[in-house]
């Protein structure tokens, strides 16, 4: 699993970018899924049928990470950028991130005043991101374009995803987990669907554009039947020292059932089967409350005449910064417990709200 979403991070795929990871998803799922397509707007959509009649159950992750694109090339060279995605201002200064152009992958800085000058500024404010830019080294706006760089390019962080202190504290660190690691899920489940009896059929969808408003989700509900849902994403935890921290998620004490987010109520009967599965067969979980954040399982929901829907979470620190953190024990509870909802799945499985 860790050289999976190590392969994943390091490529580059902010909101409606997403082309090096839906190649490179489309590549690993073709010898693991009976059918796989990529649709108009860039969702991997994997369909795998079981060897028994059951019902059609989608589990989605997001290949989309959050990033920035181009808006303006200054005089001086330096590049003017706005959001893709959740940012929080506060980290964004004198951090390195990767430019893609037509011509390849450029180096850049986002820029910062050097801490001699910090006696002659505020240094309580926090610079919005309009007020900031990303030094590539040019200095001009024709070397900069030499270079390759246009209007519309992207930049997403620039990290190495490897171990946090050492492989022994089983935790690892870098860009994009949100929601790489959850297409790591997806796919180590297909692999492992290969050599396993199952009913019915699975659908994974990798989609994009989640962070700009579920929308690769979106689009997918309007044309995928199916009896039942389960999105897989990284949430925030809160065990960490700050104020507003309350340790109701922990990292390292399991998956996250989903009770609710802003974009979904986890349907009462898939979550009752999630719980229940975790509790028979000893896997780590944790129950979520957090209205915080929303996941493509809101937008599957809404799907048809409606989708029952649940979410599995990877607890995460530091989320859409370059120095996210995961536990690689809460990512396997997380495809345990997946692969133990298809498995437990039969012709009469239903899920019905009373």
């Amino acid at each position: 699993m860790y050289q999976l979403i190590k392969g994943l991070t390091e490529l580059h795929g902010p909101c409606g970018h997403e082309q090096q990871i839906t190649r490179y998803i489309r590549e690993k799922t073709a010898v693991l899924a009976d059918s796989v397509e990529v649709d108009a707007v860039g969702n991997v959509i994997c369909r795998t049928k079981g060897s028994q009649p059951g019902p059609r159950v989608i589990v989605t992750a997001h290949m989309d990470e959050v990033g920035f694109v181009i808006k303006k090339i200054e005089a001086n060279g330096l590049l003017r950028f706005e959001k893709l995605g959740g940012h929080d201002d506060r980290i964004l200064l004198a951090q390195k991130v990767e430019v893609t152009t037509d011509q390849g992958h450029l180096r850049g800085v986002i820029g910062t005043i050097s801490a001699h000058y910090m006696k002659f500024d505020n240094p309580d404010g926090v610079r919005k991101h309009k007020e900031l830019y990303i030094d590539i080294g040019a200095s001009s706006k024709s070397e900069a374009e030499s270079l390759g760089v246009q209007v519309g390019d992207i930049a997403t962080w620039c990290s190495e995803t490897e171990y946090l202190g050492s492989e022994k504290t089983g935790r690892i660190v870098g860009k994009g987990f949100d929601d790489r690691a959850g297409c790591a899920v997806l796919i180590q489940v297909l692999q492992e669907l290969k050599n396993r009896n199952f009913a019915g059929e699975v659908i994974a969808l990798f989609s994009v554009q989640e962070e700009v408003g579920l929308r690769g989700a979106s689009i997918a509900a309007n044309h995928i039947e199916a009896a039942a849902a389960i999105a897989v994403d990284t949430t925030a935890v809160s065990d960490t020292p700050e104020s507003t921290m309350d340790n109701s998620l922990k990292l390292g004490d399991g998956t996250g059932i989903k009770i609710m987010d802003f974009s979904l109520i986890a349907h009462p009967a898939i979550k009752k089967s999630l719980v229940n599965l975790a509790r028979e067969r000893e896997i780590p979980f944790q129950r979520e409350v957090f209205p915080g954040i929303g996941t493509d399982g809101g937008a599957l929901s809404l799907g048809g005449r409606g989708i029952p829907t649940g979410v599995l979470s990877i607890p995460s620190r530091y989320a859409h910064s370059p120095v996210e953190v995961i536990d690689m024990g809460d990512l396997q509870a997380t495809v345990d417990l997946l692969l133990s909802f298809i498995e437990s799945l039969s012709e009469r499985s239903s899920f019905t709200f009373l």
